[in-house]
């Protein structure tokens, strides 16, 4: 939660996030390991345990300050891509076709528990656009979970086809160096929006595929 408010002041100030990740993680006190911004964590541990220790607090009559806040700004990091994707269609959403890549809260796993996507897929639904997913072993779990909400593709380039943008939300291995020029074909509008900065802004821009990410 800290390197995400970190990346969001990044944006405002025109500053790169992995510069002052980097620099941060350099002091041997603190390491880089989780230093990676992003669209929010997920699972059944981490939000379980904080959760536990704000309320251990509160029965003791202590306020957990920092970690209030932490969840308080993870809630809305599972916003963000949404908010990004509202802004670059004017407020609009209606009537666009959206595609997810990941489900997951994490790579590796089937675990939907709390994770950013079905809060992305609450508010792309409200806001009138229509959702097709992929996750290479969680969709059965989505299905399991939101029913026929959305479309399931059968795959990453399924996913993608006809759609007005995409939106990376879990780093799989097999999201991170997709045919470019596919989904350029594929897409209706190429607009791409990374909730985990594992591409590279330049290489977008130069194949004219609009591009936001987290704090870049």
């Amino acid at each position: 939660s800290f390197m995400n408010d970190i990346a969001n002041l990044c944006e405002l100030v025109g500053a790169d996030v992995n510069m002052v990740r980097k620099g941060i993680g350099a002091d041997s006190r603190i390491g880089s390991k989780f230093l990676y911004p992003g669209c929010g964590y997920g699972g059944s541990c981490f939000p379980k345990d904080v959760k536990a220790l704000i309320k251990t607090a509160e029965k003791n009559g202590y306020p957990m300050r920092v970690l209030k806040a932490v969840e308080e700004v993870n809630e809305s990091q599972k916003s963000i891509l949404f908010e990004k994707l509202l802004k670059h269609y004017n407020g609009d959403l209606k009537g666009k076709q959206i595609a997810l890549w990941g489900l997951a809260f994490k790579p590796e796993t089937d675990d939907m528990r709390e994770a950013p996507a079905l809060v992305l897929i609450d508010k792309l639904i409200e806001a009138g656009a229509s959702v097709k997913v992929y996750d290479p072993i969680a969709m059965d779990e989505c299905k399991r979970r939101i029913g026929d909400k959305v479309v399931y593709a059968t795959d990453m380039y399924d996913a993608v086809l006809d759609a007005d943008a995409l939106l990376l939300v879990t780093e799989w291995k097999e999201f991170r160096m997709p045919s470019w020029g596919v989904l350029k074909k594929t897409m209706r509008q190429a607009v791409v929006v990374d909730g985990r900065n594992i591409y590279e802004k330049p290489e977008l821009q130069e194949l004219e595929i609009v591009y936001d990410c987290i704090g870049r």
